[in-house]
Order: C-alpha cells, then structure tokens, then sequence
C-alpha cells in the first residue's frame, strides 16, 4: 500500500477542549482526532492542522492533513472517524491531496468570524460573546477598515508567543448586525495569538456607550496609532473565546476557500 495525504475539513465546538493542540493532560480537538484515527486504522499519524484555536474557540472549517500507510479510501475517513469522534467534532470532508501537501505551511489565508450577542440567552451563551450594551456602528466600521493592509500586530499578540517579525496582512474587514447577533469577520494572511480576540475587545471598548453617552477608555485615535506606531506595548481590551470562530482556509490563489456556512 502507498502512503496518502489524507486531508480533513473539520468543524468543532471548542467549550469543552483545552484548544487544538495535543496535551499531555487535557482534552483537545487534535488529540480527539488523533485518538479515533488510531481506533479506525491501529496506527497513530502526524495530524497537522491549519491553525492553532484557543480553549473555548470553535471552528466551522478547521484544515488538517495526515499522511498514511493504509487501505481504507480517502473519503471513508469522514463517517470512520466520526463514528468515534464526539458529537461536538465533526469531520465534514476527507479526500486525498498531493504527497506534499501541509495544511499549515501551504495556507494562504485565514478567514475568522466574532460573535456578539445583544441579548443574555441560556442556549446560546457558550458560542458568542454576551454583551448587551449600545455600540455604535459607525466608529466599529471605521476601526475595522484602519486594521486593513499590512501591520505590526506586536501590541495584539500575547507576550510568550511573539516572533521577531509580527507583521500581518490583512486582506479584509467587516462589521454587520443579524438579528440580535453582532458580527465582525476578518480574513489575513496570518494571525497572532490572541490577536482577533484583541482587535475585538478593543473595537467593542471604544464603539460602546455608557448611559451617560460617554465613551469608555480608548479613542478611535488612539487605536489608529496603536495600529499604525511602533510601540510593543500589550493591547488588553481581549473578548472572550467562545465568540470566535475559524471559518475557512484558502490554499490556492484565485480559489475561494470552502465556505460551510
């Protein structure tokens, strides 16, 4: 038998799950993954996903791929490893991909999405971020449209997890209102640690309103010239994970990534 790049589109709920990455104690999706590749064809693989997702983060199309020695078809791995997966990780595709594929290393952009609730709710409270203040819409769709183009994201990033070069392009912004759901997607070429959940809370501090009509703590200037300056200094405004979402992840120029939702 050849070896085969298998490659997954993955979709999770991350409540429960200390993130993606495999740890020695804690639940996590890849572990979960690499678990039931184990229990479906008795070998353990090299599972190499497209990004690394936070504790609480979820996923509607998480990448991944795993080379392999075995006879089962490539498509067969979506209902054989589902049939062992947890119902909050489903594999929604497998197929084949060239021998050199890496789901990591090939992507060229990412595509993430925030949720905000404007209302309390006890369904919904682990997949979005509960926040039932006034916002305005305005100074939230020009923050987000100084984010666009390349930057250095060092004051979004968390400290432990810095690299000499922080730059990161980004090809897209956008702000909208669905019902009582507020919603910002974002797609780059890259992301930092922590760096969505930052450039959120920090557009949600200077959007909301206080009843007195004052602005909280940081002006729209002042997230320009964090944006813009060089300055290393930690942004903290940080939402919470469980309103962030891995949409989608395009390898190929010209070709759209797989929109599940």
């Amino acid at each position: 038998m050849a070896r085969r790049n298998i490659n997954l589109i993955i979709e999770y709920q991350g409540t429960n799950y200390a993130g993606w990455q495999v740890q020695s104690v804690q639940r996590t999706i890849q572990g979960e993954i690499v678990r039931a590749v184990s229990r479906v064809t008795g070998q353990e693989v090299n599972l190499i996903g497209a990004g690394r997702t936070d504790a609480g983060v979820h996923a509607l199309g998480q990448v991944a791929n795993f080379v392999i020695d075995h006879h089962l078809e490539a498509e067969q791995y979506c209902p054989a490893l589902n049939f062992y997966l947890p119902d909050d990780i489903r594999i929604k595709k497998s197929y084949q991909v060239k021998p050199d594929f890496n789901a990591r290393r090939d992507a060229i952009s990412k595509r993430y999405r925030y949720l905000i609730g404007r209302e309390k709710s006890a369904l919904y409270r682990h997949l979005r971020w509960e926040r039932p203040v006034a916002i305005d819409q305005s100074l939230l769709r020009r923050a987000a449209k100084i984010i666009e183009g390349e930057h250095d994201f060092t004051p979004f990033c968390v400290v432990s997890s810095r690299r000499p070069n922080n730059k990161c392009t980004i090809m897209s912004t956008r702000w909208w209102f669905k019902g009582p759901l507020l919603i910002f997607e974002i797609r780059g070429n890259r992301f930092l640690h922590g760096m969505v959940r930052s450039l959120v809370g920090a557009m949600v501090n200077l959007s909301s309103v206080r009843k007195d009509n004052n602005r909280q703590n940081l002006t729209l200037e002042q997230f320009k010239d964090i944006i813009r300056s060089l300055t290393e200094e930690r942004v903290v405004f940080t939402a919470p994970p469980q309103g962030l979402y891995l949409v989608s992840v395009q390898y190929a120029k010209g070709q759209s990534d797989e929109v599940l939702y």
